[in-house]
């Protein structure tokens, strides 16, 4: 196996237990659990050579119809968690079905594009790669998860932009992602998630309400420093001022206590992981196996981009959690499998 892209995993999973020591010590021994048994599934599905199941199109199909089933399910048994309808509650758990849907989107994807990508161009192929989207799309709007859905559509464009797509599809595209946007502003978006959209574009507007979870993950990131204010010593994150310290904002509170050097470690390290996984995929020796690491890529950078953005004020805030970092065991758990498969991929590439 790639060690180097473990150690980075292990570092990210230490510097989230960390902070959550720091801001949240009765969530630190769960998460810790949730990081255990991440890395166990790491390592048990690095171990196991997957492509005689996933090389197969059914297999990929039958786990992308488990996921929609799981999603519509979701819809009917849900309860409402701070304003979205996206947990399944089983006793003192909580499961993101949504999550599970982005691996199985991930997974059907590199099925279809290792067999069909030369023919991307075709209208037929690019309506059905669209048919696949489509459907977890919809039952995710319908929560309301704009997170989530911007995710799903970014997973789609990505492999698109790989398989060579022509200019006046990626125009389609576009158009499409338009279009999706202004479906989900007036049939599906509460009016708290207009407001967080709005309030991008007006950062002084009402800076106890709508702008106040941005206004203060700014404070905490500028007040840090080059060194931070040294753990359990971060007043934005301890006095809590700054709200969802442990999963959206998690990256602020990290930042106030360990300063801009911290924050650069993190980044530093985030990006190891994205280089070594790039790197298993150039050297993979099948379209389906790059097309996995393809995936891997586009759901961690895309966790990435709206996370970060939104902790600087960049990107409206949508609720993505960081790679590895967040508190949450559903997003890292998912994480955890992917990587596992990437892992697979270096470690059986020798034997092809």
């Amino acid at each position: 196996m790639d060690w180097a892209l473990n150690f980075t995993i292990i570092l990210l999973m230490a510097a989230g237990l960390l902070s959550l020591a720091s801001t949240a010590p009765r969530l630190a021994g769960p998460q810790l659990l949730w990081c255990l048994l991440g890395l166990g599934i790491i390592i048990l599905v690095a171990n196991f050579d997957w492509r005689p199941f996933v090389a197969r199109p059914w297999f990929s199909r039958g786990i992308y119809i488990i996921a929609i089933a799981l999603l519509a399910l979701t819809y009917f048994v849900a309860p409402t968690i701070r304003g979205v309808r996206a947990w399944i509650v089983i006793g003192p758990f909580q499961f993101q079905m949504s999550e599970f849907a982005k691996f199985a989107l991930i997974l059907i994807y590199s099925s279809f594009f290792a067999r069909g990508h030369a023919g991307i161009a075709h209208v037929k192929n690019l309506l059905l790669s669209l048919i696949y989207l489509v459907l977890p799309l919809l039952l995710v709007l319908v929560q309301p998860d704009m997170g989530t859905a911007l995710i799903l559509f970014g997973i789609w464009f990505g492999y698109l932009l790989v398989c060579g797509i022509k200019w006046k599809h990626l125009l389609a595209a576009v158009i499409i992602f338009a279009a999706v946007f202004v479906f989900m502003w007036n049939g599906f978006l509460e009016n708290y998630q207009k407001d967080r959209i709005s309030a991008l574009f007006q950062p002084e507007r009402d800076p106890l309400g709508i702008n106040y979870s941005v206004i203060q993950s700014k404070i905490a990131i500028g007040s840090a420093g080059f060194l931070g204010k040294g753990f359990k010593q971060g007043t934005q994150s301890q006095l809590g001022f700054l709200p969802e310290a442990q999963t959206d904002f998690i990256f602020s509170s990290f930042t106030e206590e360990w300063g801009l050097l911290g924050a650069m470690a993190i980044l530093a390290v985030f990006f190891t992981m994205i280089f070594r996984i790039m790197r298993i995929g150039i050297f993979a020796d099948n379209n389906f196996s790059r097309f996995i690491c393809l995936g891997a890529l586009l759901l961690f950078l895309l966790h990435f981009i709206l996370n970060i953005g939104s902790n600087l004020g960049l990107l409206p805030v949508i609720g993505v959690s960081f790679p590895f970092l967040s508190y949450g065991g559903s997003n890292l758990l998912v994480n955890s499998f992917l990587v596992g498969m990437v892992q697979s991929i270096a470690l059986h590439r020798r034997f092809q």
